[in-house]
């Protein structure tokens, strides 16, 4: 019997998890089959303890359910634990569920691996402070860029965030904080940014946060969490504002699954085939 993996989300029609866990295992001869499952918030728990009980030996869960998986495991690792979210879920040698985030190092090798940003001394503005924002933050002050700033329409969110993760950006001696929304579109002072990453749902309701020209370095990178066949409303008004390069979050989504594959498998696979494979599908799509 091979063994039984799944990506647990609501809804999950949409998930490419089924069709990256198959290409890992074939490409790294892995007897495993891997599922999506649709639950619902009031059913995510106990729909998960079933399958563990079942059998099931790991996990990946996806909106909206993540800040439910940490509640619900017996254990968490750091990087779960600092994100206050988990989208990876595996057992312990005593069969207790332990969370993890593999969103984090998903976006950082991204970045770094496949397109080459090298991100220390950097300037870093980031858009939202929800979960997503949150599950990627540690991993973005231990990169040591210069200095991040947070901007939320709640301004509230990110300064909550900022106080948070202080300590550790200034032991890493990054400048962490936040930029007001308003000042999207008309900056003051600010400095321009090297990388600019959208961590709000914008995208999913066809709309960009407000950019101004200004807010770009000569050869700055604008980088969106979500992807599609066409690029995001926010990846075409960077574009529009003079961003130098604009990326989507496709070979995030692709990284961290390979990072939960090696932590349920112990082997780690080679990740630019099925994100070749990923992109072509979004291709055929936007041909139709």
């Amino acid at each position: 019997m091979p063994d039984r993996y799944a990506v647990f989300g609501h809804p999950i029609h949409h998930s490419k998890s089924p069709f990256i866990h198959r290409a890992f295992a074939a490409q790294t001869g892995q007897d495993l089959e891997y599922t999506a499952i649709d639950a619902s918030p009031e059913h995510f728990a106990a729909t998960v303890r079933t399958f563990f009980t079942e059998g099931g030996k790991g996990a990946n869960v996806t909106v909206p359910h993540k800040e439910a998986a940490l509640a619900l495991a017996a254990d968490a690792t750091p990087r779960a634990q600092e994100a206050g979210a988990a989208n990876t879920l595996f057992l312990t040698a005593d069969g207790a569920i332990c969370a993890d985030n593999t969103d984090g190092v998903g976006l950082i090798r991204d970045l770094t691996n496949r397109w080459g940003l090298a991100l220390e001394g950097k300037r870093i503005l980031l858009l939202g402070a929800g979960g997503a924002a949150k599950g990627i933050l540690a991993p973005l002050i231990a990169a040591r860029p210069c200095a991040i700033m947070l901007a939320n329409r709640t301004a509230a969110r990110a300064e909550a965030l900022v106080a948070a993760f202080a300590p550790r950006a200034a032991q890493l001696g990054v400048s962490l904080t936040t930029l007001p929304w308003a000042q999207l579109a008309h900056p003051a002072a600010t400095p321009p940014f090297d990388l600019v990453l959208n961590a709000t749902s914008a995208s999913l309701t066809g709309s960009a946060p407000p950019l101004s020209p200004t807010l770009w370095a000569p050869d700055a990178t604008a980088y969106d969490l979500m992807y599609g066949a066409t690029p995001t409303p926010f990846l075409v008004a960077a574009q529009h504002q003079g961003a130098a390069r604009t990326i989507d979050g496709l070979g995030m989504l692709v990284e961290q699954a390979a990072e939960s594959f090696w932590l349920w498998r112990g082997v780690r696979p080679e990740t630019e085939p099925v994100y070749q494979a990923l992109r072509a599908q979004l291709g055929a799509l936007a041909a139709r």
